[in-house]
């Protein structure tokens, strides 16, 4: 296996606006995925005006990008969430509980002053291969 290697499908957006990184890097039996907004692949637009529905995608980009370096949402091990509002934080979580089961990854959630395309949320992820 290679030291490092790009992990791309087309089940997931693309970079955004063709910036200059990877959906992912799989290196080190760990799979470093970019931040996700809630965009659907081949889409401009943000899905959803609220906080859950914006998750709801986020996830969605997620588990697609993991599914195709041969992980899965059920293997990350740190996430980092991005919030323009403090105060979405319980919808957002709500979604986020769904989606991480029993034994959720570590994580940090910060609120930051803006995020591309007005979108409210932007996760991060570190997975386990």
């Amino acid at each position: 296996m290679r030291e490092r290697s790009v992990v791309r499908t087309e089940a997931a957006p693309a970079p955004f606006q063709g910036a200059p990184y990877s959906q992912a890097i799989a290196a080190g039996g760990l799979v470093f995925v970019s931040g996700q907004l809630a965009l659907r692949p081949g889409e401009t637009e943000l899905l959803g005006g609220t906080i859950e529905e914006q998750t709801e995608q986020v996830f969605a980009n997620l588990r697609a990008i993991l599914e195709a370096a041969g992980s899965g949402l059920e293997r990350i091990v740190k996430t980092t969430v991005f919030l323009v509002d403090l105060g979405d934080f319980q919808g957002m979580n709500s979604v986020y509980a769904r989606h991480v089961g029993d034994e959720p990854p570590a994580r940090s959630t910060v609120e930051i002053s803006k995020l591309p395309s007005g979108a409210l949320v932007e996760i991060e992820a570190v997975a386990l291969l």
